[in-house]
């Protein structure tokens, strides 16, 4: 399994929210030149975490994005999935999916089931003040 740069990037813009939480709402410019991510790219980014409810926006002077919730309320695994859609390891346990007409017989279907468990137990048990607290 490997998260998508929009995963990665959706994750680091939100750790610099959390880290200048302080400051108020955060222009993208600034982000961007922060974290060395494309202003246009991030706002595209930043557009599925306001839909998400995991950021606000604020337009006009003295605007920019920040935290909808606090640090402590947003997971790891949230923020991926707004970004990602998915994180499943096999089409097959996409939500919303087509029952598989082998499931039944599937051999590998238990490994697939626990290695889903296991990622998104580990991830949902990481919060943004979890990593801001690491630096």
């Amino acid at each position: 399994m490997m998260i998508s740069t929009r995963g990665r990037y959706a994750l680091r813009i939100l750790v610099d929210l959390a880290e200048n939480q302080n400051n108020g709402y955060i222009t993208l410019k600034e982000a961007a030149e922060r974290q060395e991510i494309s202003e246009k790219y991030l706002e595209s980014i930043v557009k599925d975490l306001v839909r998400e409810g995991i950021v606000e926006g604020l337009r006009g002077k003295g605007g920019g994005y920040r935290l909808a919730r606090p640090a402590d309320a947003i997971n790891v695994l949230e923020v991926l999935q707004s970004a990602d859609g998915t994180l499943v390891p096999v089409a097959c346990l996409e939500e919303g999916s087509k029952p598989c007409s082998r499931a039944a017989e599937c051999r590998t279907l238990p490994l697939w089931e626990g290695l889903n468990k296991v990622v998104s137990a580990y991830l949902s048990g990481f919060t943004l003040q979890d990593l801001i607290k690491e630096k």
